[in-house]
């Protein structure tokens, strides 16, 4: 049965499943936060037992993105949207329709101690489905495997309620998170994002090849992965039809899944290298906001420098179906970390190295450095070198490239 006729009725019939659901469980939106005297996840009065306390709300929903080859060309998608600061009875309604892709970006420092709460508000396009959420802090040692995420062994938050993760932050570096409920699903369908961890190192000042910094990707001792400005860019893809017929309430095609929009930090070339946020996505039928006026596509993946700066580049991949390379062209790019690690053997030898390409699966993340000294000011692109993929969908000359601009 093809419902896509039926796209309006069934988000009238979200509308309606959505007002009674808010009006019946704003009692399951509960955050916890040291210091937080109004649930709204954000410090008032810190709490001296606690000085290391960080906190954020996280929303898990649906909504809808733009595509790079025709902005009438919706995505129907998961994700996260941040509602810290929002009043717990307003969380729901907020949450409603507001779907980020990528997820909202998470920057923390070695030793915070950080709540993350989630509460799920439920998929208002998708009334028939009662999925549960959960957020996997991917490659973190965590010593509480309630808080992992992953439902065989841990918490998943059903609709209309709520869960505070619990994290002891002990090690820098980049990191990534992502639902792990029907996780091949839920992360096509865009439950991912930026996490990443700044070292105790940072605000100590060291010199490193005639160069002092103060920001570093790691407890490295030497400064030697001291930069001035840092980017996270997350590859991703969507598969279209995938996505369409989940819109659709079809079955899903799991094992014929392809992805043919390939994506840096849920955007396409040239939507890539535009700095602001992106306009909320218009539904084609009506002409007004597919997400109730909410913004989905929110993280930019421009990069820019001046000319003698050092750029760190956090690179990760949470692609359910393909590895990807990516080049920057003219630019030398050194590799100081893999996996949220600094790349040292056991005897501390260092095993940074120098190359023109990376390749991450999924799952993996990267710290590459790009020092611009003696680089010509101008434009330089960041782009994947299967050339397959500089596309979006059917359209060529777009997909999965950026710009890095040295000024």
């Amino acid at each position: 049965m093809d419902t896509s006729d039926l796209r309006m009725p069934v988000r009238l019939l979200a509308a309606s499943i959505a007002c009674a659901l808010t009006h019946t469980s704003h009692a399951g939106v509960y955050v916890q936060c040291p210091g937080d005297i109004n649930g709204d996840a954000v410090i008032d009065n810190p709490d001296p037992n606690h000085p290391r306390a960080v906190c954020k709300h996280l929303a898990a929903g649906d909504g809808f993105i733009r595509m790079g080859d025709d902005i009438e060309k919706l995505q129907y998608i998961f994700g996260f949207s941040d509602v810290t600061g929002v009043p717990s009875d307003q969380v729901i309604d907020t949450g409603l329709l507001a779907a980020n892709f990528p997820a909202p970006t998470i920057s923390l420092r070695e030793g915070d101690e950080f709540y993350l709460t989630l509460t799920n508000v439920a998929l208002a396009i998708r009334p028939d489905l009662f999925d549960p959420h959960s957020v996997h802090f991917h490659g973190f040692p965590n010593a509480a495997s309630v808080f992992d995420g992953v439902p065989e062994g841990s918490i998943a938050v059903n609709q209309g309620e709520s869960l505070t993760y619990y994290y002891n932050i002990v090690e820098p570096g980049t990191f990534i998170y992502h639902c792990h409920v029907e996780a091949a699903e839920h992360m096509q369908m865009g439950m991912l994002g930026n996490l990443y961890v700044h070292p105790s190192q940072d605000g100590t000042s060291k010199t490193y090849d005639g160069k002092t910094y103060t920001k570093f990707v790691y407890n490295d001792g030497d400064g030697s992965t001291g930069y001035d400005v840092e980017f996270p860019l997350q590859l991703g893809s969507f598969d279209p039809v995938f996505h369409d017929l989940h819109l659709k309430i079809q079955p899903l095609p799991f094992a014929n899944m392809k992805d043919t929009y390939p994506m840096i930090n849920g955007r396409g070339y040239p939507d890539t290298v535009n700095p602001a946020q992106l306009p909320t996505p218009i539904d084609p039928e009506t002409g007004e906001s597919a997400n109730n006026g909410n913004q989905s596509q929110k993280v930019s993946s421009l990069v820019t420098a001046s000319a003698g700066q050092r750029i760190l580049l956090r690179i990760s991949n949470l692609n359910v179906t393909n590895f990807y390379t990516v080049a920057a062209l003219g630019l030398p790019m050194t590799v100081v970390g893999t996996g949220a690690h600094i790349l040292r053997g056991p005897t501390g030898k260092t095993l940074y190295y120098d190359t023109s390409s990376i390749t991450l699966g999924g799952g993996e993340a990267v710290d590459v450095l790009i020092d611009t000294r003696g680089i010509a000011p101008g434009t330089y692109f960041l782009y994947t070198t299967n050339l397959n993929y500089l596309s979006n969908n059917t359209e060529d000359y777009g997909g999965m490239m950026t710009e890095i601009v040295i000024n």
